[in-house]
């Protein structure tokens, strides 16, 4: 593991944890914490090419497992040279493990304690996933990051299922552990525990002694309540070793982004920004701008005066308006690179912020100014996507 290491660069007391600044150092380049990663599930992102990425400042992309086992498959993906090369992307990638995917197939999956068998949303052919099957998959991708096979509960659910799935996650993790023999890939373990504070610390300290090199806090962001995931992380993150990065999986928007730093998180994915981008929604510092509404049409300005983003440095709202009304193919590739550059600036921001010390201030006047979407109305939203979708989605 002497090609992936992380430095701690600056940390600042907050009323609700800690807040960190640091550089994880990988083989295909350092990144800058705190860090929020694009989403490219079937390695790529969403209508953005590589460049354009690199030109919104950003530093590492997540990619799916699952679905790049599906399709087009892990022995394809090695033989074009890894994942780096496959997608044009030669800067770190992270995969995550694609447990969160299969466990989310419900009916189409059947769980023991020597991994799950599942059937493809894509064809229905059946498929084996285990803790050594995973590592090899990820190994033949080549990710710079990669997870451990876990065992991602619902939610609501019980106490009893939750420490069940709870000690098969940390026997996973033990098995993947000793599964991973490439040195130049670092797999991170995954905290879980559901809503259970006795649950998460158990996680936590349990995989906090196998010494993983990073740690990820999974099954947040699955409908609980955002004061429970604050809760949660209160009580986790204090617990995960300081000179480790730490990863708060498939959550990011905004608001979330200033809240989880706040309270010890390093790390942070979620493919909001490209998704409600495709739906017209924009992100800006007082909350999402609807374009398709009919007050932007005759609007002669940019979504955001203060952003560098490609988008808001050459169109009008009201031609993003006009293109999004005519279902113009290119209205999802600027609106995405929009949402991108708003939430990569946003970290940086916070990162900024942290090393100077202003942090605390910083995180009031956002959060006074942002107006975050209706809770309900976002997991209802998300809910018919995922069913829409076969709910392998993240």
């Amino acid at each position: 593991m002497g090609q992936f290491s992380f430095e701690l660069q600056s940390s600042m007391e907050t009323p609700v944890g800690t807040a960190r600044a640091g550089v994880v150092n990988t083989p295909h380049g350092q990144i800058e914490t705190p860090i929020f990663m694009p989403v490219g599930t079937q390695a790529s992102v969403k209508s953005v090419s590589p460049d354009e990425l690199w030109g919104l400042k950003a530093q590492i992309i997540l990619s799916n497992t699952y679905h790049l086992y599906i399709r087009p498959g892990a022995g394809l993906i090695e033989k074009f040279g890894g994942l780096h090369k496959f997608m044009g992307w030669s800067g770190p990638i992270l995969t995550d493990s694609g447990g969160f995917q299969v466990f989310s197939l419900a009916h189409n999956r059947k769980l023991d304690d020597d991994g799950v068998t599942f059937k493809s949303h894509i064809d229905g052919s059946m498929h084996r996933f285990t803790p050594e099957i995973v590592v090899g998959v990820e190994q033949q991708l080549g990710a710079d990051i990669i997870m451990v096979l876990d065992e991602c509960t619902p939610h609501p659910s019980s106490h009893e299922y939750n420490k069940a799935a709870l000690a098969r996650t940390h026997a996973w993790a033990e098995r993947c552990l000793a599964a991973h023999t490439r040195q130049d890939q670092a797999l991170f373990a995954i905290v879980q525990g559901s809503t259970f504070t006795d649950l998460r610390r158990e996680s936590a300290s349990t995989l906090a002694a196998m010494d993983f090199p990073g740690y990820a806090v999974g099954g947040l962001s699955v409908g609980e309540p955002k004061d429970e995931m604050h809760r949660i992380l209160e009580e986790t993150t204090p617990l995960l070793p300081t000179a480790k990065p730490r990863y708060l999986m498939g959550v990011g928007s905004p608001e979330d982004l200033v809240e989880c730093v706040a309270r010890g998180i390093d790390m942070f994915d979620c493919v909001l920004p490209t998704r409600v981008a495709r739906n017209g929604a924009l992100l800006t510092r007082d909350g999402r701008l609807p374009i398709k509404s009919s007050r932007y049409a005759l609007q002669d300005r940019p979504i955001e005066e203060e952003c560098d983003c490609y988008t808001c440095s050459r169109f009008s709202l009201g031609y993003l308006h006009h293109l999004y009304r005519a279902e113009e193919l290119l209205v999802y590739r600027l609106n995405s690179i929009h949402n991108l550059r708003f939430m990569t600036r946003t970290a940086s921001e916070i990162r900024a912020a942290i090393l100077d010390g202003s942090f605390n201030a910083y995180r009031e006047e956002f959060l006074a100014r942002y107006k975050p979407t209706d809770r309900v109305a976002a997991v209802k939203q998300r809910e018919a996507w995922q069913l829409a979708h076969g709910r392998v989605a993240k």
